[in-house]
Order: C-alpha cells, then sequence, then structure tokens
C-alpha cells in the first residue's frame, strides 16, 4: 500500500463522521420541507404509512450518498493540492 494511501486513513475516517452529520443535519431539514415535522418516520412507526416510511428511507439514503461522495471527493482534491499526489 502506497504511503500516501496511508496517511490519508485518518482524515478519510474524520471525513467520514463529519459527511454522517452534515447529512444528518440536511436529511432532518428536507424532510421538515416535505413532511412539515420534525422526526422521520422509522419502519416500526405503527402511526406511518408504507408511503411515508419508504419515502423517507429513500431520501435519506441519496442524501447521505451524495454528501459522503461531496466530502470525500472535496477530501481527495484537497490532499492533492497539499502533497502533490491522489490520495487513492
Amino acid at each position: 500500500m502506497k504511503p500516501s494511501k496511508i496517511a490519508y486513513k485518518p482524515v478519510g475516517l474524520a471525513l467520514g463522521m463529519v459527511s454522517g452529520m452534515i447529512a444528518g443535519a440536511a436529511f432532518k431539514q428536507t424532510w421538515k420541507v416535505i413532511e412539515g415535522e420534525g422526526d422521520a418516520p422509522d419502519a416500526t412507526d405503527e402511526d406511518r404509512s408504507w408511503q411515508q416510511i419508504l419515502l423517507a428511507a429513500a431520501l435519506q439514503g441519496a442524501i447521505f450518498a451524495v454528501v459522503k461522495v461531496a466530502v470525500e471527493r472535496s477530501g481527495a482534491v484537497a490532499t492533492r493540492r497539499l502533497t502533490g499526489t491522489w490520495p487513492g
């Protein structure tokens, strides 16, 4: 394994945690706009419809994926600017 890849591992882990927090906040705000409620439904919420539960799950997955990729890509670009090598 390349030294740059090894050195990037802790950075990648930190970026992963940051992206999770950003995505969680973005999902909560998006859900408030869509449903006007503070909490998204869980799979075991008896009083929520299938439509609400599946919509929330799909939306949450999409937001998490986009934010994760955007943050990881930004971290890789910043690493190349600082070190001159691509971390992957």
